[in-house]
């Protein structure tokens, strides 16, 4: 079975925040870093992984995916800070 991802990717002022899913972490990353996401991480310059989660099962990790979207902002940074506390962009 194949590894999918959820992550969380911000600006380096950490004020906006992008939840994304992948098969691959540290290629979608590394694509981020260089401004070759999506239209809406290249307008507000999201480049900084600051969290991710590991799933076995695709649906899983889509089902994780939609539950954070919907999250409050500060639902968001609280889990974030659980793992990350001062919110550092983490490398692969």
């Amino acid at each position: 079975m194949r590894k999918s991802y959820i992550y969380i990717i911000t600006n380096k002022y950490r004020t906006t925040f992008y939840i994304g899913i992948t098969a691959n972490l540290k290629t979608r990353s590394i694509a981020h870093a260089n401004s070759k996401g999506s239209v809406f991480t290249k307008k507000y310059n999201l480049t900084d992984l600051v969290y991710f989660e590991e799933f076995l099962d695709i649906n899983q990790a889509i089902a994780r995916e939609k539950q954070l979207k919907n999250w409050k902002r500060d639902w968001k940074i609280e889990l974030i800070k659980k793992l990350n506390p001062t919110l550092e962009t983490l490398e692969i």
